[in-house]
């Protein structure tokens, strides 16, 4: 047998700010590594592996999965914001694997339906400490992903945990962690993951990345569905401009090709405000180790001021014209109902969980009960929720 194979080897490339493998705090359970792959390429295949990643290709964007397979998917979403932080990474001299990680993983926690199931299910689980996605997420990695003889979760390094849990920024002062997410403190408590600092640049990485990819996709999706119109989009002055140069280059294009030549376009006008921006910001703090990224006052990744207004300005015209248009208004109605009901039922009536769900000291206790519930809903596709929605609720129809 042939024992030639490439040995890992540290890319000379990374910047000394970056997260280095060489240097990683390692994971919760020890583990030996392996000769082939760096630990953090190891979690991003873990990640891609799991089963949370897979259910991602049934869980909302914006449009529930039978809208039409056109429309983007967490997975489809997932995979597209991985591929604008690789990429401004790799610019960076920052760790490419890490940033590519934490894109993949970041949606981990939704719930389905999108935010309009987790504003059901948070709502519900408010007398239980509340639900949030992104805490939900470590939950999946660290807990409920069982998969391994040694473990619960995935065993991902701490690196790749500090960036899923603030990729948004710090999440408290330090050794203050009232407020927090129930999710967050049980896990920070066995390892602490300094929730008090800035995570890595490539998390911010992620984080920044996820605004270009769903900004830009939901544009395309919201023509796609003609809940939106370019003459809508001209409203806003960069895209204004930004049409008018696609017509300019190519003249009259059907609605296909043109909202593509716009959103590629626009998607590189704000990838290329990141670096510069990002640039500044490293330049003028000068950085020498990751901690030293860390410890900032403020993000080293970040569109510049005027990107960032336009970027408000555009979310707040999704929201308006999109998010709340009467169709996605109707569509979100629904799917609170299910959560609503779903959760309702499970927790006032445990013993029709699965028997794999059943637990007799999860189900005596009324708030690891509702946790646990949350936990199995949470994991649901939007097609399996209403699935079990119609096999629990539609009286006409007795199905197990």
């Amino acid at each position: 047998m042939n024992s030639d194979f490439k040995i890992y080897q540290p890319n000379p490339q990374y910047a000394p700010y970056a997260c280095l493998a060489e240097h990683s705090r390692g994971r919760l359970h020890a583990e030996a590594e392996t000769k082939t792959r760096s630990p953090f390429q190891r979690d991003r295949d873990r990640i891609i592996h799991s089963g949370a990643f897979r259910r991602l290709i049934h869980k909302t964007q914006v449009f529930v999965y039978h809208e039409g397979d056109y429309y983007r998917t967490r997975l489809t979403h997932s995979i597209e914001v991985a591929q604008i932080a690789r990429s401004i990474a790799i610019v960076l001299g920052l760790n490419d694997e890490i940033a590519e990680s934490l894109a993949l993983v970041h949606d981990f926690g939704h719930t389905p339906f999108g935010h309009s199931g987790e504003e059901a299910m948070n709502a519900v689980m408010t007398p239980y400490q509340g639900f949030d996605h992104n805490a939900q997420s470590l939950r999946v990695v660290t807990k409920l992903e069982q998969r391994y003889g040694g473990f619960d979760g995935l065993n991902l390094t701490w690196e790749v945990l500090e960036g899923l849990a603030k990729h948004n920024g710090p999440l408290c002062e330090k050794g203050q962690f009232d407020g927090l997410n129930v999710n967050l403190r049980t896990y920070n408590d066995l390892h602490d993951l300094e929730l008090h600092t800035f995570a890595s640049a490539e998390a911010q990485v992620a984080a920044v990345s996820d605004d270009v990819a769903y900004n830009n996709h939901d544009i395309a999706d919201g023509i796609r569905a003609g809940l939106l119109t370019m003459e809508q989009l001209e409203e806003l002055p960069l895209l204004r401009d930004i049409i008018q140069d696609v017509r300019d280059s190519y003249g009259a294009l059907e609605d296909g090709r043109e909202i593509h030549e716009v959103v590629r376009r626009l998607i590189n006008r704000m990838v290329n405000d990141i670096l510069i921006e990002s640039k500044k910001r490293i330049t003028a703090l000068k950085p020498e180790t990751v901690n030293d990224i860390r410890a900032a006052s403020q993000s080293v990744i970040s569109f510049s001021p005027e990107m960032k207004e336009f970027d408000k300005r555009l979310k707040s015209f999704l929201m308006q014209n999109m998010y709340r248009h009467y169709k996605v208004n109707r569509m979100s109605s629904k799917a609170k109902r299910v959560i609503t009901d779903l959760f309702e039922l499970f927790q006032a009536e445990p013993e029709c969980l699965p028997t794999e769900w059943q637990s007799p000291e999860i189900m005596a206790d009324e708030m690891m009960r509702a946790r646990h519930v949350a936990d199995f809903i949470a994991g649901m596709t939007d097609r399996y929720a209403i699935r079990e929605h119609k096999r629990l609720f539609d009286t006409s129809l007795f199905e197990l």
